[in-house]
């Protein structure tokens, strides 16, 4: 073994057991999974993939009639929130699949209970501190008239999902009422700006070996439209303990690091347990999905259900005991589409955000991104 396998005549240099380990396991999980992009080149370094370098996909939420974005960040303490302002109450369905959630009003979002419209969703940094963002945007909808009318005003239903962003910047800063209420006063329709922005300022990715391994996450978004009118947006905070790939090659962006600076699948890091497990709920990836469907809260939820799998394209590993993995799914109305067209699509479209994230991403708080290691 030390001089290298035999096969076919053919001299192959010696490979070592964490290698082995890697190369068997990505084969298997290949063979397992037809047709993925776990092909064998994945496994293999990927040869197929270099030379070529991946481009931002186009468009951006707001591309969705009825959605405004807005975002605010601090920059040094490198914390933010995103905010999605729907112009009127719309269909929203959520689902949570990380075993380390932070959220607020999901329930209400469930399909038997009454409420059956949202006037916004806020994405924020802080851990669950920062979902007292959420508060200040529901300040601001109410000074608007928008809200669930009660009768003596109205109570604006305002979902929220937190990332872990903690550990890098300052964890004692985290976005409140008055950052929430500025990013809901700035949603627009231009638009949206990428990477080191509001709730994706202090995403980071790669963490299965700790964060000194670590690369810099961040916000994308992207959006398609039909030929029938029909447009299909997302926006997502990317800030999960695993790898980034891109689907078309399995080619890893932004993952663990070694310290050599080259990045090692997650994967072979847990069969060879070079490290603790990542402590629960210091990770997370939270994404909102949207589109003009004519669509009632029920299937909304089924939409947020499919579009799981564009996290799923992407991330690897996703929806682990380190991550609150959650995705919400908006329908502001105007246009018929079956559900599954809806959520078929928003997988796509996820998935092309979470890349843009990546690309996106400028190192910081001694984060290298991608753009630092190409």
């Amino acid at each position: 073994m030390a001089k290298g396998w035999k096969d076919e005549g053919q001299v192959t240099p010696a490979v070592s057991r964490r290698k082995f380990l890697q190369r068997t396991a990505m084969l298997g999980l290949a063979a397992a999974v037809p047709g993925s992009f776990l092909a064998v080149e994945s496994a293999m370094g990927q040869e197929a993939s270099k030379g070529k370098k991946p481009e931002l996909a186009s468009g951006t939420i707001v591309d969705v009639p009825g959605v405004k974005v807005g975002q605010v960040q601090n920059e040094e303490a490198l914390t933010g929130c995103t905010v999605i302002v729907l112009e009127k109450g719309s269909a929203c369905g959520v689902d949570v699949r990380g075993s380390a959630p932070g959220t607020r009003e999901t329930d209400l979002l469930n399909p038997i209970n009454s409420v059956q419209e949202v006037n916004a969703v806020v994405l924020t940094g802080g851990s669950a501190y920062g979902l007292d963002a959420a508060s200040g945007v529901m300040r601001y909808m109410e000074e608007q008239g928008q809200g669930y009318n009660v009768g003596v005003g109205v109570v604006p239903i305002i979902p929220a999902a937190v990332i872990f962003d903690l550990s890098i910047g300052s964890a004692k800063i985290r976005p409140d009422q008055q950052m929430g209420y500025e990013a809901a006063r700035l949603a627009s329709k231009q638009p949206v700006q990428q990477g080191n922005v509001g709730a994706g300022t202090g995403a980071t990715v790669g963490k299965m070996a700790g964060m000194k391994r670590a690369m810099k996450g961040g916000l994308g978004t992207a959006s398609r439209r039909l030929p029938n009118g029909l447009v299909v947006g997302a926006i997502v905070a990317v800030n999960a303990v695993g790898e980034v790939r891109l689907p078309s090659t399995g080619e890893i962006l932004a993952g663990a690091r070694e310290e050599d600076g080259n990045i090692r699948d997650s994967l072979s890091w847990m069969i060879d347990a070079a490290t603790p497990p990542v402590p629960a709920g210091t990770n997370t990836t939270i994404a909102v999905v949207a589109s003009n469907a004519n669509l009632n809260k029920v299937q909304a939820n089924k939409v947020a259900q499919m579009a799981h799998n564009g996290l799923a394209k992407t991330i690897h590993p996703v929806h682990t005991m380190s991550d609150g993995d959650t995705i919400f799914a908006i329908a502001t109305g105007g246009v018929d589409a079956s559900v599954n067209l809806v959520g078929t699509l928003s997988v796509e479209v996820l998935a092309e955000a979470v890349v843009n994230a990546i690309l996106s991403a400028k190192g910081a708080g001694g984060v290298p991104a991608y753009q630092d290691l190409r």
